[in-house]
């Protein structure tokens, strides 16, 4: 842990981390609130669905589009329009009646205005840090992010069961407001400047590395959406164990992240710490009791947030500096395919066979993960021994003779 204490002790870094985790908060209230919001308002969890699912595609579309604009406009620019674009939105749907085509139009536009903070967040973080100090970085960031997924599911839902919905709404703009502009104002954002890129939009795909962190995310994220539909499908939406027992599963990422941080990454670390997450998802399958669910997802979650830390290093240090921002847009684009994709297919199996379909769909999702990450091993780089910084942005220079 000394580790982590100086690392926040260089200059910006704690600012950074704490503005962008609030920032990101909403991100954790969002969806709960449209679908108890548009529930409250049509009475149907249909029309619900309809809006979450547009809001849902509308970030997929948003994530390397508006984190490629970053390098044309500037990041402070492009975050302040979205924030404002995204706050309007969110606002309107909560305080006009409408048809709901006009809520599903809302969604989908506040959903394409996702400021992209993510990551703004992550093409800062080598200008802040030597390179040594890299590598834990991301390890930190990938730990701490699951306290969003613990208390913004919990806030939001007092807020909106026990205040209103609109009301839940409504903090929601707040915080984003309050954390985006904490964020845009910080002095690491003003001095880190994006270069244009010059490669094609969607280029940065044919990296080894973006790609397979693309997938393997896919996969991962997938695998926890399998997970938190089958708990809820376990214990129902009312009960307790439900949400103690995601908030083990995060927990369990969080210690995780902090134990592996200082860990050199290799190629074969992906494999390793998706191994993990897939032997803890698989014995989820022997019981549904909920100390076996505990234990079982405590231990899958221990290989979570040090996966996400090796998805976040490898990018950075397989791109140049001025695709960074675009290839972490794809990776965010990739996991929430994998969030919709996860929730799904264990939709699906939970109507089919039970709960217990839910979890061999998550375990399946981390296996695929990790056979993927053995099987393209070679094309994992080795940063045991590397700085993991982002490739400089070169051009010929003019040389008179």
């Amino acid at each position: 842990m000394a580790g982590y204490r100086d690392l926040l002790r260089t200059p910006g870094v704690g600012r950074i981390i704490a503005a962008q985790l609030t920032a990101r908060f909403p991100n954790g209230m969002t969806s709960l609130a449209v679908l108890l919001h548009i529930e409250h308002v049509t009475g149907s969890y249909g029309a619900a669905g309809l809006v979450l699912a547009a809001t849902s595609v509308g970030q997929a579309i948003a994530g390397p589009v508006t984190s490629r604009w970053m390098g044309l406009w500037g990041m402070r620019k492009v975050i302040s329009l979205t924030m404002v674009v995204c706050a309007i939105a969110i606002t309107t749907m909560a305080l006009v009646d409408m048809v709901l085509p006009a809520y599903i139009a809302l969604g989908l536009i506040a959903g394409l205005s996702t400021p992209p903070i993510q990551s703004a967040a992550r093409t800062i973080y080598p200008k802040l840090v030597n390179s040594r100090q890299l590598a834990p970085l991301y390890s930190l960031d990938a730990s701490l992010q699951e306290i969003i997924w613990i208390l913004a599911p919990v806030v939001i839902t007092f807020v909106a069961t026990q205040v209103g919905t609109w009301e839940a709404l409504i903090l929601i703009v707040v915080i984003l407001i309050v954390g985006g502009t904490w964020f845009v104002a910080s002095p690491e954002v003003g001095r880190v400047r994006i270069p244009r890129s010059k490669r094609r939009f969607g280029k940065v795909l044919a990296r080894p590395a973006v790609l397979l962190a693309t997938i393997v995310g896919f996969l991962l994220i997938g695998a926890c959406s399998a997970v938190e539909a089958g708990v809820v499908a376990t214990f129902g939406h009312g009960g307790l164990e439900a949400g103690l027992v995601l908030a083990v599963f995060s927990v369990g990422s969080l210690a995780g992240g902090l134990s592996f941080g200082h860990i050199p990454i290799g190629p074969w670390a992906m494999a390793r710490r998706m191994g993990i997450v897939a032997v803890g998802l698989t014995l989820t399958i022997a019981s549904l009791d909920v100390w076996w669910l505990s234990g079982t997802l405590f231990f899958a979650g221990i290989g979570i947030a040090p996966a996400l830390a090796v998805l976040f290093a490898m990018t950075s240090a397989s791109v140049k500096f001025s695709d960074t921002a675009e290839a972490y847009g794809w990776i965010g684009t990739g996991q929430l395919i994998g969030a919709a994709a996860g929730s799904a297919v264990a939709g699906f199996l939970i109507d089919g066979v039970g709960p217990q379909g839910a979890y061999v769909a998550a375990a399946i999702f981390a296996a695929a993960g990790a056979l993927v990450a053995v099987a393209c091993v070679r094309a994992f780089p080795d940063l045991r021994h590397r700085d993991p910084s982002p490739l400089p942005d070169t051009e010929p220079t003019p040389v008179i003779t």
